[in-house]
């Protein structure tokens, strides 16, 4: 009998102990575990704001990366520089590989690596497994798809 009081004091100070807490505890403190929507929407602003800025200081040219393909037209005589992981179709126009000493680009649908200087192929996936300056430069005007980050020089 004497346990079974011991232990529903021991219970009932408990409860008691976290309901003065949660009472007590003023809004948007560590103890107070509700957050607001406001709050939640301003701290992902200032996430993004820094990540733009961020990304920005990395390169202030580069197109960011997108999920998808994009269609990018590109003038006879400029180069497309391409970022790590980048896909490439060559959709329109002729262009030659640009490589570095490290190697070229990856061909995904024959299984050869380009290297520089080579005919670009069309309608075929070309991927960019580093980013060090590697891309396509343009002949003649051409249409590529692009899905990944890339600037125009």
């Amino acid at each position: 009998m004497r346990t079974k009081m011991l232990v529903a004091f021991s219970v009932l100070a408990v409860v008691i102990t976290a309901v003065s807490v949660s009472i007590f505890a003023a809004p948007g403190t560590t103890d107070d575990p509700i957050v607001s929507l406001s709050y939640i929407e301003q701290r992902l602003n200032q996430m993004k704001q820094y990540v733009d800025v961020a990304l920005a200081e990395i390169d202030p040219n580069a197109v960011p990366s997108s999920r998808t393909f994009t269609v990018v037209s590109v003038n006879k005589g400029q180069k497309l520089i391409a970022g790590e992981g980048t896909e490439l179709i060559i959709r329109q126009g002729k262009a030659k590989i640009i490589a570095t000493k490290k190697g070229g680009i990856a061909d995904t649908t024959t299984g050869y690596d380009l290297p520089n200087g080579t005919d670009a192929p069309s309608n075929e996936l070309l991927i960019v497994p580093v980013a060090d300056g590697r891309g396509l430069n343009a002949l003649e005007d051409m249409l590529v798809m692009v899905k990944g980050s890339y600037n125009i020089q």
